[in-house]
């Protein structure tokens, strides 16, 4: 799925501004560059003009800054590295992370807008790449989560 897809929803089920988009990116990483005018672009869509893809690491600085904003720095233990290479998987996994998510929680989310999915189906979202249960998030599968986890935000 596209980066700026992803942000653009949660932007949406959570009603940032794009002054919140900036500082979630830099809460990950203080040295991440990045200002209101790129996360304007960003948000923009892919044929207006302006329109700037956001890359892998953006979208791990901002959904590792959800992360922190929503659940708070663990006192215990150093800052994380951001990814550099970020898929599907990994943002639900993120997603699960920042909004403390269960199985449960995720079901419902997927039943509220029709899409079943299994414990099963879902455990395997969330195993190692290598693992052989391991199953792919293909791009229908996020943007159906994403719209019922803005259905379930937005009420």
């Amino acid at each position: 799925m596209i980066n700026n897809d992803v942000l653009r929803s949660v932007r949406y089920s959570l009603d940032l501004g794009d002054h919140h988009v900036v500082t979630l990116c830099q809460m990950a990483d203080p040295a991440f560059e990045v200002d209101v005018e790129q996360a304007k672009a960003w948000l923009l869509r892919e044929d207006e003009p302006g329109f700037q893809p956001m890359s892998d690491s953006a979208l791990a600085h901002f959904l590792d800054g959800l992360i922190l904003h929503l659940r708070g720095q663990d006192e215990g233990q150093a800052p994380r590295t951001v990814e550099t290479r970020i898929d599907n998987n990994l943002v639900l996994k993120k997603l699960r992370v920042a909004f403390q998510l269960r199985d449960v929680d995720m079901m419902e989310i997927f039943t509220s807008i029709g899409f079943t999915v299994s414990k099963s189906e879902l455990g395997a979202l969330f195993r190692q790449p290598g693992h052989k249960n391991y199953r792919r998030c293909l791009d229908q599968m996020l943007r159906n989560f994403l719209k019922g986890l803005s259905l379930r935000l937005r009420g």
